[in-house]
């Protein structure tokens, strides 16, 4: 007679992980040790959405380009070079600067899915040809303020540490 499958010995689901249960003992621990991650990206994110709202009520996009979304985006992306290089190669933080800051604030400031519905909204009104410069404008402009923050964050660092 065969053992049930709930009498028989649980074999390891991987010689390197081990056994079920030492799985889910391992993947407990790491939960609870993600809670105060989580926070921080909740608060920093919360806090960073609201200073991209407050943006847009200062400066509404109702124009035919937008504009507001453009420069929140680069004005982000700039600020995240930045603040990359100054806690990678100038200040040891904090565990949970990152995922305050570069997650949660920078990334609920910055608006990326505002800007593919925005190039949606310019293509559904007949305006393909500004969706896709914005597109391309946006893309390019993003990535040049990353590169362009970072580089400059380390060379004045290493022109004051001289």
């Amino acid at each position: 007679m065969e053992p049930s499958r709930h009498n028989a010995v649980q074999e390891p689901l991987d010689p390197d992980i081990g056994s079920l249960e030492a799985v889910r003992r391992s993947w407990h621990g790491r939960a609870a040790q993600q809670w105060p991650v989580l926070g921080a990206v909740s608060l920093g994110g919360a806090l960073g959405a609201a200073a991209r709202y407050g943006a847009s009520l200062i400066w509404p996009s109702a124009g035919a380009f937008p504009w507001t979304t453009l420069v929140i985006n680069v004005l982000g992306c700039a600020v995240i070079g930045v603040f990359m290089v100054v806690i990678t190669d100038l200040w040891s933080a904090h565990r949970l600067v990152r995922p305050f800051f570069g997650t949660g604030v920078l990334g609920g400031f910055t608006t990326f899915s505002t800007y593919v519905v925005d190039i949606q909204l310019l293509i559904e009104r007949g305006r393909a040809a500004t969706a896709l410069a914005y597109l391309t404008l946006t893309a390019l402009s993003a990535l040049a303020a990353v590169w362009a923050s970072a580089t400059l964050t380390r060379r004045l660092i290493e022109r004051s540490t001289r």
